[in-house]
């Protein structure tokens, strides 16, 4: 993960005086634009300062949700550069280059429970893990075509794969999402079972398509960067219709 590479720099750039201890204040564009792409999702309140309103709730779900990075701006320069124009909760993710303003005014209430969901709904990452709760962020992204890496949790296959094709994901941004499939989690038998999967065939690595309701199966064999690079290749030049295709059921994974 690049946080821990990263995270000196933007400290470094930010003000050394904190509002909170975990939450880090972005005092420049440059200190600003270094948070964003720390890591593949990260959240900025863009609030006049302490005296805000969801300040203090801001900070506490910052506490709760741990694998998202949040900071705190007040200076109006930047917010000028990033079209804020009052105060506004901002996350930014690069899986598909999206990006969601929580405008604190057109709110009716903005309480810690309700950002702890705003950011685990939309923690959308280059390789997600597919659970009922990142489901909402996937299927509401504008990008609808899923690589899916179907494995076992505690396999010797599951982080290696998964970093793998984690790597791989950049190269695909706004066209798939990456996501894998805890194959031995009985609450996803029936995502294998859209592809004639079960935990014993794994690792299996498939494409999902939320357009066309369709599927795509990788054949079996050893699963490579470069063998899924190839897959993503032939979905995307259409070289898979007629070969591996088969329709899904009308149902969400």
């Amino acid at each position: 993960m690049l946080i821990p590479l990263i995270f000196p720099l933007f400290v470094s750039l930010a003000s050394s005086t904190q509002k909170d201890a975990d939450v880090p204040s972005l005092n420049d564009i440059t200190a600003t634009q270094a948070f964003i792409n720390s890591s593949d999702v990260v959240v900025i309140g863009f609030l006049e300062g302490e005296e805000s309103s969801s300040y203090k709730e801001l900070v506490a779900a910052a506490q709760k949700v741990q694998s998202v990075p949040v900071a705190i701006c007040s200076e109006k320069e930047v917010w000028v550069e990033y079209g804020i124009a009052s105060d506004t909760i901002t996350l930014f993710r690069k899986a598909d280059n999206y990006r969601e303003n929580l405008v604190v005014a057109e709110a009716k209430k903005v309480e810690t429970d309700g950002l702890v969901n705003f950011f685990t709904i939309n923690e959308v990452r280059y390789i997600t893990e597919y659970n009922q709760v990142t489901a909402v962020g996937l299927f509401n992204s504008a990008v609808k075509v899923h690589v899916l890496l179907f494995a076992n949790r505690g396999s010797k296959e599951f982080s290696v794969l998964k970093k793998q094709l984690g790597a791989l994901a950049p190269e695909f941004t706004g066209k798939f999402l990456f996501v894998v499939i805890n194959g031995s989690a009985q609450s996803n038998f029936k995502a294998l079972g859209y592809f004639g999967l079960d935990s014993k065939s794994l690792p299996r690595v498939g494409i999902y398509d939320g357009e066309s309701d369709k599927k795509w199966l990788m054949p079996a064999g050893e699963i490579t960067a470069e063998r899924v690079r190839e897959f993503c290749h032939s979905f995307l030049q259409g070289d898979l219709k007629d070969a591996t295709s088969e329709e899904a059921p009308k149902s969400e994974l």
